[in-house]
This record gives C-alpha cells, structure tokens and sequence, in this order.
C-alpha cells in the first residue's frame, strides 16, 4: 500500500510540474503572440464610415452607398504554445484579407478558439484575447457570433466570461450582450440606414449555442458526438420584435451552425441527382464535406419557418463545416457558408487551400439582396499580400 501511495504522490507531483511548465510556457507565448499582432497596423481607409448607437444600444451606419461586409468564419486560433506557428499563420490570412478588402464590417460567424488541448492549453481566453487584440489593431468595425468550440465544456472560461471579453473590446468591436431574457451570448443587431434615416438592411448576429447538454459531463459526450444546439424560441421572438421595431427594407442573419433546413435542402438537391426543384431554387459552390455533408443540430429550430412567414430576411450565413462553401436558394431563401480560414481543426486541412478565404457581401441602398451580392473569395489570391510569408498552397487542393 505503501508503494501505491508513493507512486500516486510521484505522479500527483509530475503532473502538477507539467502543468505548471505548460502555464508558464503558454503566458509567455501570449504576451510573444500579443508582440507579433503589434507588427501589423491598421487598415488604411479614409473616408470611414463610423456606427453610432441608437437609444437601446443598437449600433448603426449611415449611408446612401454600397455597404460591404466581410464575413469570416471558423478561424481556430490554438492560443497554446505548440501551436504558436500555426496561430502565426491564421493571423497572416486574417489580416492580409481584411487588408485588400477593406470592408466596412466584418462579421465572424465563430469558432475563433480551438483550445481543445493539441496547442498545449484548455484555456479558451488565449486565443479570444488574441483575436481582439488582432481586429482591434487592423482598425476596422468588426463583430461575432460564437461557435461551439468558443466554449468547451472543459475550458477555463464560460461563455458569459468570453462575451465578457468581446463586449469589452474598446473600440471597434461592435459585439454587445443579449438582451434580457434572451438565450445566449451576444444576440444583436446591426441596423444601415440612409440619409433620410431609413432602415435599408438590419444585420441579425445569433448565438447558435454549443451543445444540447451544459456542464462538464453531458456537454463532453455531446461534444465527442457532435449533437450539437439549435436557436431558441425566445431568441426567434427577439429577432421578430426586431424587425417589427426597426422596420427594415430588408434583413441578413449570422450565425455558426446552420439549420436542419440546410440539409434538407442539400439532401433533397443529392437525390434529384443535383437538379434543381422541390424548393431547391439554385445551388452554387462545393459541397466538400465527407459523410452527412451538412452537419447540424440534430433538433430543429422555429427559426427557418419563421424567416419564410415574415419574409423580410433575405440570406442566412454560417460556417461549422468547413470544406463547404456552398450556397442554395431554398424556399426563397438564401443559405451561404462561409470561407474558413482554419489551418488545425480538420487533421490535414493546413495543407488544403480550396476551402480558405472569406466571403464578401455587397448591400445595396435600395435594400435588394440575391446571390449575385455574394462573393466569396479563396486566400490564395494575388490580390491577398499578407505581411508575413503566405504558405504556397494550390487553390485547387
């Protein structure tokens, strides 16, 4: 027994040393990364447009011309001192594609953490923090919708400590908290308007959530088999009083895991043999994903039904799985992924290159919206000179 016990307080103590090792080794790889971001500088645009908050804390834009929005998704920054090279990476093609197309707003429809352990830390603020630092240095308007990896179950800080550090950001971060009594973290809207202060587009940011059970236990397994949340009712209420309130000529959605309806639609588009019909209206981009294809909650949201009975929203834009970019009209309705930018979470994907880039929104003043309004554009591109070394990857791959 004696042995035992010793055996049991020599591993206690190795364990507590690699572990005090690994913090010490990842603060001090924070405070490098912060010294790199700090080599970048902020995007030159003059004249810039600039929001204004309404009397709810509603952040707004004025303008009678094209309004651009870059739409970012699936980052994955490790913010661990194993993956230090490639979080160098993911910052080069973030910066270089704000750079070149100096948008307006950039929205990212989550996933900005991957603290998952590979980089050698659990705790989720290393990469958030860097991601705010990161935006907030480039000096463009920006804003986020979480994902499921933003918040692990087993990571250091909750998803109301990482809203914390968004809603924070001080100064060109326009994420805010959900309203009261409204399911998740940073719920909001972002409203354009005309000179003659007209809602032309309402810009609706929603937390997709994570997983279908919350703490430790139940949030790991559901992890492990990717059964992941859907969007509430109360959040559905909150986007109709919403547009109720404001008015708007018409409405764009952002959030990370897409509707069950997307893989209806994909679904129905495979078994007619890639014809359109049966609500498929048109289908454009790659479906690259393996399996399912299209992965979402397995329970489905009021949210698609509720878009349609309204029909002020024109197109609902996600991430998730990242070697899909396709985009479809079902029901009238458009359903885009998003480019993703992450070089870890897919085993080989640092080695692909179809599937990274960012997608580019143009929204028109007359509150007109369709699929020629999307672009979405591959990283490697001439156009994207990063500041750093870009990797030589083939487009194609």
């Amino acid at each position: 027994m004696d042995k035992i016990l010793i055996a049991l307080l020599v591993l206690a103590v190795l364990l507590g040393a690699v572990c005090g090792t690994f913090y010490l080794l990842n603060e001090k790889n924070a405070n490098e990364m912060m010294e790199f971001i700090d080599t970048y500088s902020a995007q030159e645009v003059e004249p810039r447009l600039r929001p204004q908050a309404d009397s709810e804390g509603n952040w707004y834009f004025i303008t009678d011309e094209d309004f651009k929005v870059l739409h970012l998704t699936d980052i994955h920054l490790s913010g661990g001192i194993l993956q230090k090279d490639t979080d160098k990476m993911t910052i080069n093609t973030v910066a270089a594609m704000v750079y070149a197309e100096k948008p307006d707003l950039v929205i990212v429809t989550g996933d900005i953490a991957y603290a998952i352990g590979i980089g050698g830390t659990i705790n989720n603020a290393y990469a958030h923090n860097m991601f705010v630092h990161l935006m907030e240095t480039l000096g463009v308007y920006w804003t986020v919708a979480f994902g499921n990896h933003d918040t692990e179950p087993y990571n250091y800080h909750t998803r109301e400590a990482v809203a914390d550090i968004y809603a924070s950001a001080n100064d060109k971060c326009l994420f805010v908290h959900s309203p009261n009594g409204v399911s998740g973290e940073g719920n909001h809207i972002i409203n354009i308007k005309n000179s003659a202060g007209e809602v032309t587009k309402s810009l609706f940011v929603l937390d997709s959530h994570s997983y279908m059970r919350q703490g430790l236990i139940g949030g790991l397994i559901d992890s492990l088999a990717w059964n992941y949340d859907y969007i509430k009712d109360d959040q559905i209420d909150w986007y109709k009083s919403m547009i109720e309130q404001y008015n708007p000529k018409s409405s764009l959605m952002f959030f990370h895991i897409p509707l069950v309806e997307v893989k209806t639609a994909y679904d129905k588009y495979i078994e007619n043999g890639r014809k359109l019909g049966d609500g498929v209206n048109s289908f454009t981009g790659v479906d690259g994903e393996t399996g399912a294809v299209v992965f979402p909650s397995d329970k489905p949201s009021n949210l698609f039904d509720t878009v349609k009975a309204i029909g002020n929203t024109k197109g609902i834009f996600f991430g998730h799985d990242h070697f899909n970019n396709f985009v479809m009209d079902y029901e009238g309705v458009i359903f885009s992924y998003g480019y993703s930018v992450d070089y870890i979470a897919y085993g080989n994907i640092g080695s692909k290159g179809a599937q990274r880039g960012c997608t580019v929104l143009t929204i028109t003043p007359d509150g007109e919206f369709d699929e020629s309004n999307i672009s979405h554009e591959n990283y490697y591109q001439d156009k994207y000179q990063p500041l750093n070394e870009k990797e030589a990857l083939d487009a194609n791959s």
